[in-house]
């Protein structure tokens, strides 16, 4: 937070002081001028800023010189250093050549400042060189050589071209460009060459006086001897002053400083005549002599700049390669290509920032040259390769993005599909999404099987960066279209394998609708291609999130695979693998489709209802378990019929039985509920169990009733289960019949009866039977007459035949009291038996 704190507040401070300084001045209307970088020219008082044209972006630096630093001056001074810098920067705005600081605007004049815009500036050499300079800033000893040589042909042009002889050059008037190429500034004192009337060259001289300020002359470190001793003014003077610049380039201040001593100025040109040097143990020793030379006292024998630039100390292959970049746009292609084509071999024996900032300014340049693209992208990529991601963003992706979109030369493509791990892992994802996407579709298109196979191995390797839409509609359907029609098996191939890594990023549906369909397209049978479709077959299967269906295995896929695996040309290895991808199948088929059958079985028979023969057996099976709880007193029927049992008593051993009881006797018994129901009753199941007991028996004999017994007023039997209609009820046979049912007897003759407890007799040897009445209360069918079924079932227990009456509906209303008691039971009990 504090680093943002301070970044906020030096952001204000800049745009503060630029509000101040630069109000009313016509460079800001056209350029938008951002953070301070550096200081220049005559005492550093220029101040150089970032910026960029407000219409078309374009990056510049723009100087700024705020008058408020001539304050102290006297007033003839400020007018001199005023006009000494509008005269400067007017001459500078007139040269053009590649080693003098490009004008971008001219100068603008506004009451508190001068300003002028150039091209972007790195730092001046004084902000470079000295102990105190941040080690990001210090140069490298190859930077030095290739400045020097660069200030040699700016020095040259001037001299013989231009006629001027500069008259100021030092540290502060030495400007270094993005690019880091050395360029010359700082016009302010030069003079033109006025020839004499013999048409010899001439050079004003300007004596140094003591009345000006000292920044209003030229400085007096780097002045040549003979501007003192002799007042003759000539480029040679120049050369003096290049040399007190290399000097202080490496020891990081001049030979001896002087300040506005001109006295000393001249003491020390006498012993410069006298060859008294300083020490030069800072300089390389490959320089020292040439060093001495420059600053001879004499300009006639100071080496000329042509001869400075072949001595050994610029004969390194660095420097080479980045003079050769200076003058490359004067080379054919044949000459450019031999050059680039070595470059590779170099570029990694160069410091990182020479190659980002002094190489790859002149090889994207090359990218207008069509046909030297495929030459110059390696470069480019290889610098790249030893960037970081945020540099590659700032300097060389910006360049890149239109060379995507290209397609011819065809080798761009190879080149990039060759590097695209590199470009995957430095280029943002959003750039990928809009750059790198549109051009692997367009290998995908081109003709070349090289180019189509390199942009097949890498597309799965990002494919997380694939939106679905466009792995749906661009991607997966140019493949599928290269496997269909493409003639080279290595294409076909790597398509399969491309689909095959995609497969784990894709959804489950896609795979079944896109994919799959359209392995069964494919004509080839090679036993790469077949490998290839099985891969991705076992893949599809195995991969928990795809998964195939057993419909698609068994109506697609399995009958799909069975003919490959007797293709011609097969290995064993490769048809051990089919064939155990079809048994894997089948039994995933056979697995799924068993559970499947076991599922429906158990849910049709849990719903089905159950016909007669099974509810027989089922309640058959419960009677037998039935009588043998009841045997054993741990028996607890729930159903309503629950207090009535029907069994075989045992023959007594005392009397003999008559033939009549010599059947098996029904014995009646209530048993007493202690406790309630684990289960709601079932009426149907217990009556059904009470007829299958009776069918069960052999003979039946009934007892009369005993004295003191209530019967009913009508003495009729009426059924006792409730979802039976009595009128459907077959009448009982004669007494020779064998079957007997519940109907035949009255556990409850006429409402309310008592209780019926077994009594030994010693007249009959039978038990006699009280009767207890059932805690449920049956429903009687309404609007039927009884009478006659009563009638029909005493006759029956007399043994008199007897024909079964039909039933008929009762003349009679139903009784106020009777209705009471069809109220009262159907409000739970028959709730109970609905649930």
């Amino acid at each position: 937070m504090d680093m943002i704190n301070k970044f906020y507040s030096s952001a204000v401070q800049t745009v503060s002081t630029l509000s101040g300084v630069l109000p009313g001045n016509n460079v800001t209307r056209e350029y938008e001028v951002l953070e301070q970088v550096c200081t220049a020219g005559v005492g550093l008082m220029w101040k150089v800023y970032n910026g960029h044209k407000k219409s078309t972006k374009q990056e510049v630096s723009v100087f700024v010189f705020e008058k408020k630093a001539l304050e102290r001056w006297s007033k003839d001074d400020r007018e001199t250093m005023l006009e000494t810098l509008r005269r400067g920067v007017q001459q500078l705005t007139k040269i053009r050549h590649p080693h003098v600081l490009t004008v971008q605007h001219p100068l603008e004049e506004s009451r508190d400042s001068l300003a002028f815009a150039t091209e972007p500036v790195f730092a001046s050499l004084a902000n470079v060189v000295g102990d105190n300079v941040r080690s990001e800033k210090k140069l490298y000893d190859v930077e030095i050589r290739h400045g020097l040589l660069q200030l040699f042909d700016g020095l040259q042009f001037l001299h013989q071209d231009a006629k001027i002889v500069h008259r100021n050059i030092s540290a502060e008037t030495i400007v270094i460009n993005k690019n880091r190429s050395w360029k010359l500034f700082g016009f302010d004192f030069c003079i033109a060459n006025q020839p004499a009337t013999d048409g010899t060259p001439h050079w004003p001289f300007r004596e140094y006086t003591t009345s000006l300020h000292v920044l209003a002359q030229p400085s007096l470190e780097y002045t040549a001897p003979e501007l003192a001793l002799s007042s003759i003014n000539t480029p040679d003077s120049d050369l003096f002053s290049l040399g007190v610049l290399i000097f202080t380039t490496y020891a990081g201040k001049p030979l001896k400083m002087f300040g506005s001593d001109y006295s000393s100025f001249r003491r020390y040109a006498n012993d410069l005549n006298q060859r008294k040097y300083p020490p030069m143990n800072a300089v390389p020793s490959e320089l020292t002599e040439s060093l001495k030379a420059l600053l001879h006292p004499s300009a006639s024998l100071r080496p000329k700049l042509h001869e400075l630039k072949q001595i050994a100390y610029f004969q390194d292959v660095g420097v080479k390669t980045l003079s050769y970049l200076d003058s490359l746009y004067q080379w054919d292609n044949l000459q450019k290509s031999k050059f680039y084509k070595g470059l590779p071999q170099i570029i990694p024996t160069l410091p990182h920032r020479v190659n980002l900032h002094s190489i790859l300014p002149y090889l994207v340049k090359e990218f207008v040259n069509s046909p030297m693209i495929p030459f110059v992208l390696p470069n480019v990529l290889l610098i790249a390769e030893m960037s970081s991601q945020r540099e590659y963003c700032d300097h060389i992706l910006p360049h890149l993005k239109p060379i995507f979109k290209l397609t011819d030369p065809i080798q761009i493509l190879l080149i990039f599909m060759q590097k695209m791990d590199l470009l995957l892992k430095l280029t943002p994802a959003e750039e990928v999404k809009q750059s790198v996407l549109p051009l692997l579709y367009r290998s995908l298109e081109c003709d070349m099987p090289q180019i189509q196979d390199l942009c097949l191995a890498v597309l799965p390797t990002f494919s997380t960066l694939i939106d679905y839409n466009a792995m749906k509609n661009s991607v997966l359907p140019r493949i599928k279209k290269l496997c269909l029609q493409s003639s080279n098996v290595s294409v076909k191939v790597n398509c399969l394998i491309s689909i095959g890594k995609l497969l784990e990023n894709l959804d489950k549906w896609l795979v079944l609708d896109e994919i799959l369909p359209f392995l069964q397209q494919i004509q080839s049978r090679e036993p790469a291609i077949i490998m290839g479709i099985i891969g991705i077959y076992k893949i599809a299967m195995t991969n928990t999130k795809l998964g195939i269906t057993k419909d698609v295995m068994a109506h697609k896929c399995i009958p799909y695979l069975v003919p490959l695996s007797v293709e011609n040309g097969l290995t064993i290895a490769q048809f051990n693998t089919i064939i155990a991808l079809i048994k894997e199948m089948l039994g995933r088929v056979e697995q799924e489709q068993r559970e499947k059958l076991q599922q429906l079985s158990t849910i049709q028979r849990d719903n089905k209802p159950k016909d007669a023969s099974e509810i027989l057996a089922n309640e058959l099976e419960s009677s037998t378990l039935s009588q043998n709880g009841a045997s054993n007193g741990n028996k607890i029927n729930d159903d309503m019929f629950s207090g009535f049992t029907v069994a075989q008593p045992k023959a007594s051993s005392a009397a003999p039985i008559a033939p009549v009881k010599a059947r098996e006797q029904l014995k009646i018994s209530h048993n007493t509920i202690s406790a309630p129901p684990a289960a709601r009753p079932d009426i149907l199941s217990s009556m059904m169990q009470s007829n299958l007991t009776g069918l069960g028996t052999t003979a039946v004999a009934a007892a009369p009733a005993p004295a003191g017994t209530q019967m009913q007023t009508n003495n009729g039997w009426h059924s006792a289960n409730p979802l039976v209609m009595n009128h459907q009820l077959a009448s009982p046979q004669a007494s020779n019949n064998n079957t007997f049912s519940l109907d035949d007897l009255d556990p409850f003759a006429g409402g309310k009866v008592a209780a019926v407890a077994p009594k030994p007799s010693s007249t009959n040897g039978a038990n006699m039977y009280t009767l207890q009445q059932p805690t449920v209360n049956y429903i009687y069918p309404s609007g039927y007459s009884l009478n006659s079924i009563q009638q029909h079932q005493q006759q029956q227990l007399l043994g008199k035949p007897s024909q079964a009456p039909t039933l008929q509906p009762q003349s009679q209303p139903l009784l106020p009291s009777d209705n009471q008691n069809l109220n009262a039971l159907s409000q739970q009990d028959i709730l109970n038996f609905l649930n």
